[in-house]
């Protein structure tokens, strides 16, 4: 018989808890994907474009990578209907390509303005 870390039995085919690493991000005017699962990069994203802006970031890089354009098209999706993004594009290839999106945030009280949902 085995004990998991709460105390309990686990002979009875309950999973084991699993241990999350929490991993702290220095936010800056980039944020690279590469080391987050698809999962978490909506949150992500979201959290990380609030804590830029608190910081005074107005223009932003977000890695996704080329790949297949999954996350790509999840990060952008996400940037259609942000509050506080003007606008969005392809960065230049020295800055990543197509592999990376350029942000731009609004400034003011232009930040405030609805987005479509």
């Amino acid at each position: 018989m085995s004990t998991t870390p709460t105390g309990k039995d686990n002979d009875n085919d309950e999973p084991e808890p699993v241990a999350l690493e929490v991993t702290a991000l220095e936010i800056t005017d980039t944020l690279d994907l590469h080391s987050f699962p698809p999962s978490q990069v909506k949150a992500l994203v979201a959290d990380w474009l609030e804590l830029a802006y608190q910081r005074g970031y107005r223009q932003l890089r977000i890695i996704h990578g080329r790949g297949a354009g999954v996350q790509r098209r999840m990060v952008r999706a996400l940037l259609e209907r942000h509050q506080r993004v003007d606008r969005f594009g392809d960065a230049p290839g020295n800055a990543g390509g197509w592999g990376a999106t350029l942000v731009e945030l609004a400034d003011g009280a232009s930040a405030e303005r609805q987005k479509p949902e």
